[in-house]
């Protein structure tokens, strides 16, 4: 029996070949034992759940992407952020300020403020169950089988409604993926990583895998004055697997996982002048950002012990019946918890003016129903309902004792924030697919959603006596709901046996909310915002050679973005000597989303693969209906602050080579690298010139040895070659001492692993 992570050959080396993953790997290009299903022309054999059932890609009406365990290795992922620059049109790096967020944004959709308030524009999904917060969503992958990103609104199939797209993350099944396997690694900044997987079959009808995960390294951000690191990571991770199968006609999967991190601050560097409010002697540079690079060296104003602690753990039962041969029944239930406890220094200085403290106590339980009906032949539908409720309280302090200043000595400052929101989310949904004459099937669907939230919010400020008058105690409450209907429609054309062409339309939804940065009386007057929708209309082309050597995927879409959810930094009164700023949320603009995408392979000769992927993209607003960009009476008039729609280059690029070669009676040595390209980013929502990305180019290479029989594997590989700093991420609260932090990739850094298979 071969070790884990070859048993799926078929399916890893079809998805490589189609989807312009990096990967093909030693034990693929024409080794002599690999396993005789892989074959350059096995592009049948590509299966990815994109439709809620097990399908060809090249059959699938969707444009998607996916990844096997080994192609993230070539991708030298470690975490879902890995990635970037793989997929066309996929913004998706570390949150700002956070060690365990995820920002996101497909096609110009997303999430653009991590507050916990707001719903993900793009839906992450493990196993099938959604992860409803971009917090703890920047998911470790130790322990994947596939990686599936879909991308455009999912409205019809997905457990909870999104305007942007899916990430789908499945893990191991015991029974297909028995064995054992432990890596250990170590790499630049102190990295160290343990990797350890086992599964194994009790009987013909149960078995189980446990697998786990410790992830460490001491940061690539220091303070100059202390010495502190900063930026890193100390992960530890676990997941059981229970997969029973007591009858033909039944299957059940359970899982348990559990992840804790201990993280020093994640750190960024302050792009624009921080500014103190002085009684006396009126605005005051604290720090002059410097013109030169940066040199990964940030002051912070905390201790070292004031750092970001994670738990997320859950539970969940997959249960599937078959009723027949036409008809099946599928549950998935979980439970899942999120604690956090984050220190974040906004402004990523050694001044207090945007130090935050939030803690968030997370837990959700979602309950998914599906009836599947397959006749065999031209027609397939699922009928299914979504319950999820979610609560979410969270305490916050925020610290800005150095915001004003009396005759050049600071006025203490604290603001305590107590919020509470529940969710409910009720959906029903219907898809067919109708093979309505040879060669042409007709898919359609249609989603009825609600979401209802209960929100309640109360802050204090504490100021020093100075300023005692000022203090304050607001709050409010409110409970809304919003309901959608989101249909979808495709048209899709089999041409010949290797070509294939759809159109589609999809509408997503993402509900309304409450602001959780509304702090004054007035502001609590408009603390509700409406929903996002968006309708996105598609073309794309399927093809492969005849030989199945060559491969390449063609998609055009345009997208109509209503009432897109913006979160302004705003100065309420600039000429009082004691400014009040506000952070409201805006239903403000309306967005058209044009753009074409493509993704190839080419497999020369036996062991030589050439994949890319390129993606251009016009994201403009119609209209922003912003005071400060619309009125010039507003005193912070500015008609430039909204030219840009933020994570949206027009741009992105990929170019990936690699080789394998036989060494005989020596194992297999596979060497590779790829070439990225990203143009022009803008960071926020708000433009300012210091949270602008220029276009850039990335590189990285690696090599990796397999031994005759798999039981060994050493990889090697530099990330980030050519040493490049660029800028991934922003923070933009300029109404609070003018704070735009830019938060920057790692630079060039190596790593080294050894793997032992075993199969028992």
């Amino acid at each position: 029996m071969k070790p884990a992570h070859l048993r799926a050959t078929t399916l890893s080396l079809a998805i490589v070949m189609a989807l312009a993953a990096p990967g093909l790997h030693a034990q693929d290009a024409g080794a002599a034992d690999a396993a005789p299903a892989a074959s350059a022309t096995d592009i049948d054999g590509i299966t990815v759940t994109a439709r809620r059932r097990v399908e060809s890609i090249q059959d699938v009406p969707v444009a998607v992407s996916a990844f096997g365990e080994e192609q993230l290795k070539d991708l030298q992922a470690t975490d879902i952020s890995g990635l970037q620059g793989a997929v066309p049109n996929l913004n998706i790096v570390q949150g700002r300020g956070s060690s365990n967020t995820v920002n996101v944004f497909i096609r110009g959709i997303g999430q653009p403020d991590s507050l916990q308030t707001f719903d993900p524009g793009v839906g992450m999904y493990v196993d099938d169950v959604y992860y409803s917060r971009i917090n703890g969503a920047l998911f470790s992958l130790f322990d994947v089988q596939q990686v599936e990103v879909l991308r455009g609104p999912q409205g019809t199939l997905y457990g909870k409604n999104s305007t942007g797209g899916a990430i789908k993350v499945n893990t191991r099944n015991p029974f297909d993926d028995q064995g054992g396997a432990v890596e250990v690694g170590v790499g630049s900044f102190g990295r160290t990583d343990f990797r350890a997987y086992v599964g194994e079959e009790l009987s013909e009808r149960a078995a189980f895998s446990i697998a786990g995960a410790y992830l460490k390294n001491d940061g690539y951000v220091e303070d100059p004055v202390t010495g502190e690191e900063y930026n890193g990571e100390d992960t530890l991770a676990f997941r059981g697997k229970l997969a029973l199968r007591p009858t033909d006609t039944f299957t059940a999967t359970l899982s348990a996982d559990y992840t804790r991190q201990d993280n020093a601050l994640t750190l960024g560097q302050p792009t624009a002048p921080l500014i103190r409010t002085d009684l006396v002697f009126g605005p005051v540079v604290l720090h002059q950002p410097s013109s030169d690079e940066y040199d990964f060296r940030t002051r912070t104003s905390f201790r070292p012990d004031q750092g970001q602690e994670m738990t997320h753990k859950g539970v969940s039962a997959n249960l599937q019946w078959d009723l027949g041969e036409q008809w099946a029944v599928k549950s998935i239930t979980a439970w899942r918890k999120l604690d956090t406890s984050s220190f974040i220094d906004i402004d990523a200085s050694e001044w207090e003016l945007g130090d935050v403290l939030v803690e968030v106590d997370q837990e959700q339980f979602s309950q998914e129903l599906q009836l599947q009906y397959d006749n065999g032949g031209n027609l397939q539908a699922i009928f299914g309902a979504y319950y999820m409720n979610e609560t979410l309280p969270s305490y916050q302090e925020a610290y800005a004792s150095d915001f004003f200043g009396l005759a050049g000595a600071p006025i203490d400052f604290l603001r305590t924030i107590d919020d509470d929101l529940e969710t409910t989310s009720v959906a029903a949904f219907a898809h067919v697919n109708w093979e309505f004459a040879p060669t042409w099937t007709l898919a359609a669907g249609l989603r009825y959603s609600r979401d209802e939230k209960d929100y309640w919010r109360t802050t204090s400020t504490f100021w020093a006596p100075v300023m005692a008058a000022l203090n304050e105690t607001v709050a409010f409450s409110g409970k809304q709901s919003w309901d959608a209907w989101t249909p979808s429609l495709s048209l899709q054309k089999a041409f010949s046996d290797n070509v294939m062409g759809y159109v589609s339309a999809n509408r997503g939804f993402k509900s309304g909310g409450f602001n959780g940065r509304a702090n004054s009386a007035l502001e609590t007057t408009s603390a509700v915002f409406d929903p996002e929708f968006v309708w996105t209309y598609e073309a794309g082309v399927k093809m492969r050679s005849g030989d199945g050597r060559l491969t390449a995927n063609f998609a055009g879409f345009h997208s109509s973005y209503e009432d897109f959810q913006a979160r302004v930094s705003e100065v309420l009164n600039p000429e009082s000597p004691t400014p009040s700023f506000s952070f409201p949320v805006l239903n403000a603009a309306e967005m058209e989303i044009n753009g074409f995408e493509f993704e190839g392979s080419a497999r020369l000769g036996e062991a030589t693969l050439l994949s890319g992927q390129a993606s251009w993209m016009d994201a403009s607003y119609k209209s922003f209906e912003d005071l400060r960009t619309t009125d010039p009476t507003n005193p912070a008039y500015d008609p430039t602050l909204h030219q840009h729609v933020p994570f949206s280059p027009e741009w992105t690029a990929r170019i990936a080579l690699q080789h394998s070669f036989q060494l005989g009676g020596n194992g297999a040595l596979t060497i590779g690298g790829d070439v990225s390209y990203r143009g022009d980013t803008w960071l926020s929502v708000d433009n300012r010139p210091g949270l602008m990305q220029e276009a850039y180019t990335t590189a990285g290479a690696f090599a990796a040895w397999d031994s005759p029989q798999y039981a060994w594997q050493i990889r090697a590989g530099v990330r980030n070659l050519t040493d490049e700093v660029y800028k991934v991420e922003g923070q933009e609260f300029s109404s609070v001492a003018n704070i735009q932090t830019a938060y920057y990739a790692p630079p060039r850094n190596w790593y080294l692993t050894v793997r032992r298979n075993f199969d028992f």
